[in-house]
């Protein structure tokens, strides 16, 4: 009777722990995005389900994008520890490419990107793309390229940094080992 009752306990178990794991996952983040310069979809909630998320809006011609190149340092050091690093390309301060294969170069030629970049969309204002609504409203909208959220693993807790903070900077960097 007990080797019955264990994988019952066993999958009643794993189903409290997918409900749990449900409930890590942001409301804000509960949403599909395309890729850069790709057809798939990807499941933000299941991408940064229970981890600490570094978002960023990003522009291929801007004073900052040369940031692309600390954001992949910061993706390399703690992906393994769980930091998800998430770009949003956006045009909305004109400074984007009108082509999105274009601005995939800018990302993964030039800079060598290899954290995800989302395809490219608006950050501020009614057409915003869901997570900046919410970043926006518990912070501040996107005030020009490359400004940095460091959202807790379950979305309770939101840091932003303005663009001038670069990637290495002992601020964010000391932000996000608390957050891990």
């Amino acid at each position: 009777m007990k080797s019955i009752l264990l994988p019952l306990v066993v999958l009643g178990m794993a189903s409290l722990s997918s409900q749990a794991s449900a409930a890590e996952c942001a409301e804000f983040f509960q949403v599909e995005a395309r890729k850069l310069h790709s057809e798939q979809a990807l499941d933000l909630c299941k991408l940064t389900q229970g981890k600490p998320v570094l978002v960023v809006n990003t522009a291929s011609h801007c004073g900052y994008t040369s940031q692309f190149k600390g954001l992949e340092q910061l993706h390399q050091r703690y992906k393994d520890s769980g930091l998800v690093v998430l770009g949003f390309p956006s045009n909305d301060f004109n400074q984007e490419e009108a082509q999105e294969v274009k601005t995939a170069d800018v990302c993964y030629i030039n800079y060598g990107v290899t954290f995800t970049m989302l395809a490219t969309g608006a950050v501020k204002g009614d057409a915003a793309q869901r997570p900046f609504d919410h970043l926006a409203a518990v912070t501040k909208a996107p005030s020009w390229n490359f400004n940095k959220y460091l959202i807790s693993a379950g979305g309770k807790q939101v840091q932003r940094f303005a663009s001038s903070v670069k990637p290495n900077d002992s601020v964010l960097i000391e932000a996000i080992e608390k957050q891990l």
